[in-house]
């Protein structure tokens, strides 16, 4: 199962992601800044005037490829493939279906690696860092777990703000998630198991988010992010965590005031759903291993292919087709990140300690770190002419792979294992940003192709590929009877995506440009999706304590029907069906 973990971690997500999105926006020489005028002048291009990229549709097929590769609006601000230069100078017009086919089949395939990734090795190993921190439940829960939770989201708002033109694709996915997932998913848990709200946590996540939306709203109408208003959102997560932690301390406060006076049939006035709020299940890889014999002492080779196998044969022959079929899609990926980040599971007698993989790991996962780092441009760069960096990485890797490997023995974790936890935490972290890239990039090609705005993208395939996996978990809580860590997992989860994504995104923006960040919505657009989101938290903070916070059928239809029109209305507003009347 798919277990949501809401509240995740900036104290740790800082450590990394300045660099990560550095990477994104360095990938291809492209200087950022607030506009994309003149932005571009050191190409050798005879200042050619800068052109909207989505007219080259509006071209003749024979001046596509070369308006592509010269028009500076239609260069990529990162990542590894040129997507629009693979449709228009690599496949022939007639074949642009099949180009556009691909290119969505590659999209879904990214998602899945971002979901894989994050699950099964960006999660657990930050589960690993705050229990080697110590960290409490709720401390972890508001910080560590909530980055991991939201980091596919985090991560594609970090690079679409790193270019001002998806800077919309940023702001539509951000509101576009908040929308599905405050409507879909609280609405489908109601629906699917009707209980009652925890009263405090509910009115406490609800307004939080409702002042960032505003705070979000506010920025739209200003048209700017300046540094004192990026700033401003990530203090108010900050305050957000210390009052979930003064929430739960006076909780349990009373809780045990009342335990101690031990009055009879004096009712529960607080909820304990923060204790709910974070999942103990952090398992990481273990394929197999509850069905070999204790007594059995593996060789080196054996511990290393059993390590490197992502499939259990037994569970295999358990499970449905359609699991199989997903399975076979997930294989390339898994058996690529066991092979490239370590996972430590402190819940594991022998905390994952796979000697020989460990010590590839320390040798493959530098190299990746390397390679991956400002898409591969910093790998490549030779130190003084002679030796490019990724070498110098992998020799000092080797040497301090052999010194663990014969310092260290097959049945026991060494004492500073824990430091793997880092390791795939920063390996991890980058993976899941170089597919962010390219789902960035893709649907930014997309929209050029149907000429479309980054705003619907960003509130459509990019808020459902980034949702999805939260849609399942959190369905999977309620059917299996955890309806209230599911409604709570909704709220919070999406206030800590909100707050650091645009917070830190214009940042880290306003850091490398050195002014503020300009932000233009896509006509009024922006508005139905920033109104809608409104309009379904005012209908929740109204509607639900007037239920008594019991939660119904009733109440989840209307969420999903309220959805279902705000797509409606919002495609509508997108092809000009909805429009303002020029004056």
């Amino acid at each position: 199962m798919a277990v949501r973990w809401p509240h995740l971690c900036w104290v740790q997500g800082l450590l990394c992601v300045p660099l990560m999105v550095e990477t994104v926006s360095g990938g291809r020489g492209l200087s950022t800044v607030a506009h994309i005028g003149p932005q571009f002048p050191a190409l050798g291009v005879n200042q050619t005037p800068v052109e909207d990229c989505r007219d080259v549709c509006g071209r003749n097929a024979s001046e596509r490829c070369d308006f592509i590769r010269t028009n500076p609006d239609c260069r990529s601000g990162g990542g590894y493939l040129d997507y629009l230069e693979g449709i228009f100078c690599h496949f022939p017009p007639a074949l642009l279906p099949l180009a556009i086919t691909l290119y969505v089949f590659w999209l879904f395939y990214l998602f899945l690696i971002l979901g894989v990734t994050a699950e099964k090795f960006f999660c657990p190993n930050l589960s690993a860092i705050s229990t080697t921190l110590k960290l409490s439940h709720n401390v972890a829960g508001v910080t560590f777990l909530a980055f991991g939770n939201g980091a596919p989201d985090i991560f594609s708002a970090l690079v679409a703000f790193s270019d001002p033109r998806t800077a919309g694709l940023a702001l539509g996915a951000l509101f576009g998630a908040g929308v599905l997932v405050t409507t879909v998913v609280a609405g489908g848990i109601a629906t699917l198991h009707p209980f009652t709200a925890a009263s405090r946590p509910f009115l406490r996540d609800i307004i939080f988010y409702m002042v960032a939306v505003f705070l979000t709203f506010t920025v739209l109408f200003r048209g700017r992010v300046t540094l004192a208003w990026a700033l401003g959102y990530l203090g108010l997560y900050v305050f957000y965590v210390v009052t979930v932690i003064l929430c739960t301390w006076i909780y349990r406060w009373q809780r045990r005031r009342s335990l101690a006076y031990s009055v009879p049939g004096t009712p529960e006035v607080l909820s304990d759903s923060e204790e709910d709020r974070v999942s103990s299940n952090t398992n990481s890889y273990d394929y197999g291993d509850e069905y070999r014999p204790l007594l059995y002492q593996e060789t080196t080779a054996e511990i290393l292919a059993h390590a490197l196998n992502p499939l259990d044969l037994r569970k295999w022959r358990n499970k449905s087709v359609y699991w199989r079929a997903l399975k076979v899609f997930k294989l390339p990926v898994e058996f690529l990140l066991l092979l490239t980040v370590p996972v430590v599971d402190p819940d594991r007698d022998d905390r994952n300690w796979k000697r020989p993989l460990n010590c590839l790991h320390l040798v493959i996962s530098p190299l990746v770190l390397v390679l991956t780092l400002q898409s591969g441009a910093y790998g490549i760069y030779e130190i003084g002419g002679l030796l490019p960096v990724w070498a110098v990485v992998v020799i000092a890797g080797t040497a301090l792979a052999s010194m663990t490997f014969f310092a260290t023995s097959n049945s026991e974790p060494p004492k500073l294992h824990w430091l793997f936890a880092f390791l795939g935490f920063l390996t991890s972290a980058l993976w899941i940003n170089a597919a962010a890239t390219e789902v960035v990039n893709i649907l930014r090609s997309l929209g050029v192709v149907f000429r479309l705005s980054n705003t619907v993208l960003g509130l459509t395939l990019l808020a459902w590929g980034n949702s999805i996996g939260d849609v399942f978990s959190d369905f999977t809580l309620a059917r299996q009877g955890y309806p209230r860590m599911a409604f709570s997992a909704c709220f919070g989860g999406i206030i800590f995506n909100i707050l650091v994504g645009v917070g830190l995104g214009c940042l880290l923006q306003i850091y490398r440009s050195h002014m503020e960040v300009k932000l233009e919505p896509d006509g009024l657009l922006a508005w139905v999706l920033a109104g809608a989101l409104g309009l379904s938290l005012v209908f929740s903070l109204l509607s639900v304590p007037l239920q008594c916070f019991q939660l119904s059928k009733v109440y989840g239809f209307c969420l999903l029907i309220f959805y279902l029109n705000f797509l409606v209305v919002a495609l509508l507003t997108e092809f000009g069906v909805i429009h303002l009347k020029s004056v």
